[in-house]
């Protein structure tokens, strides 16, 4: 028999460090983008548009925390697996949900649980995955 630890959950305290630390860092590059921070169960923890950030990143931001969450891997990752041939080629067209495979998703885990994701919008995808990942790095190291 086995035991499970309980891991703590996404807080909004959490959420709101996920989103400064992702904002500090895209200021930093010159970006205005949108951050989401999505907690385990998919449910809005918290939201930040930069008043100059292109519209649709709000949106992008979203979803991409959205396909980062369901499955559990950085959206970066998952770009060349929805591509012609790819394993997940049909997946995008084949659900009704938000999913977006474009970098700039990233998962959250606390002692190797999935608690939540954060999805960043208004950047290179490139750009985005890195300011997702260094709030990630920066809520881990507490």
């Amino acid at each position: 028999m086995t035991t499970a630890t309980a891991v703590a959950p996404l807080t909004i305290q959490d959420a709101e460090s996920l989103v400064d630390a992702a904002r500090r860092a895209a200021e930093a590059a010159g970006v205005r983008a949108a951050v989401t921070v999505l907690d385990a169960g998919g449910h809005l923890l918290a939201f930040r548009r930069d008043d100059r950030a292109v519209l649709i990143a709000g949106e992008t931001s979203t979803r991409k925390a959205y396909t980062a969450l369901q499955l559990d891997a950085p959206t970066a990752e998952l770009v060349d697996a929805v591509q012609p041939g790819g394993l997940f080629h049909t997946l995008p067209t084949a659900l009704d949900r938000p999913l977006l495979f474009i970098a700039g998703g990233v998962p959250v885990r606390r002692d190797g649980r999935l608690i939540g994701a954060i999805g960043i919008g208004g950047g290179a995808p490139d750009q985005d995955h890195g300011f997702a990942t260094v709030a990630v790095e920066a809520l881990a190291r507490g």
